[in-house]
């Protein structure tokens, strides 16, 4: 109990500090700040968490993610301090609304509702969110007015990757769903085929970049080059959302799952730049062959 109270007395500390700052005599800067002017800075401490993870992955150190995750709470103390001064809601407020939806959102541990697996508990989340809304409105039971459209509650800023699982999970939440594994692969087939066919219609470098500045060479007009181009990006976009759903059929996270290949890439494109001050040589000093080389060697590390 006195561990509860010291965790609750640490957020009533940092609310007060925040009050502090917006309030007379406080700081200029803070006092100046809008939800508005804050957003770049949510998204900013929201991949710095991400960060932090990596680094506890990589070395075992908490320390920066403990730093990181104070300064993403800084922020939900920060904009439930403007709508509290506002009249709108309190940190309080924001704190008991988010436990009763992981009540209601969670019927397997607090209700009669079985789900054995993880899948299952994320299929029960859904139809739980779509019920929430076709009952009140709101996409959260809250009564909130909410946009008609199903994937209008996915906000358009999130990462690319992470809405095309978002809204295709909603999707599939209502039944617009492959029957099997098997016919989302004949998907990417198929939208591979249609970029390779795009690809080759579109002007391209002879580095094999689309171009339209090469439009005449292919007997296009700027307008038509401009069009192919678009066609082509678009079914590359396609073959991509098509990827995103083999990894939800799967269960593997398109976001997470590439980020996890970027450190692959980063860590042993830095063992090959190791490898090359060893010998007194940048990377550009080596032939692409050198490079495969190399790549291979740390690869098979």
């Amino acid at each position: 109990m006195d561990e509860e109270k010291n965790r609750l007395a640490s957020v009533g500390r940092l609310c007060d500090i925040v009050a502090r700052l917006r309030g007379p005599g406080g700081c200029p800067w803070d006092g100046a700040q809008t939800h508005e002017s804050l957003k770049p800075a949510c998204i900013e401490e929201a991949a710095e968490v991400l960060g932090g993870i990596d680094i506890l992955r990589e070395t075992g150190r908490a320390e920066n993610l403990k730093e990181e995750l104070g300064d993403l709470l800084l922020q939900v103390v920060f904009h439930a301090q403007l709508a509290q001064e506002k009249g709108l809601f309190s940190l309080e407020d924001v704190a008991q609304a988010a436990a009763d939806k992981m009540v209601r959102r969670h019927p397997h541990v607090f209700g009669s509702v079985e789900a054995s697996n993880a899948s299952e508990v994320l299929d029960v989340w859904d139809q739980v969110k779509l019920a929430e809304r076709q009952a009140t409105g709101g996409a959260d039971g809250s009564g909130a007015s909410e946009p008609e459209g199903l994937l209008d509650g996915v906000p358009r800023t999130f990462p690319a990757l992470m809405e095309a699982q978002k809204i295709s999970r909603k999707a599939a939440a209502v039944g617009f769903e492959w029957d099997s594994i098997e016919d989302v692969w004949d998907k990417v087939a198929e939208e591979k085929a249609e970029l390779i066919e795009a690809y080759a219609a579109a002007p391209h470098a002879a580095n094999g970049k689309i171009d339209t500045s090469v439009a005449g060479e292919f007997g296009l007009g700027e307008e038509e080059a401009a069009r192919r181009a678009e066609a082509a990006e678009m079914e590359f976009g396609d073959v991509l959302f098509a990827l995103v759903n083999v990894g939800r059929r799967m269960g593997i996270d398109a976001e997470s799952a590439l980020r996890a290949s970027n450190a692959k890439f980063r860590a042993r494109w830095a063992a090959m730049e190791e490898i090359a001050s060893e010998q007194g040589k940048r990377m550009q000093d080596f032939s692409t062959s050198e490079q495969n080389e190399l790549w291979g060697e740390v690869k098979g590390r």
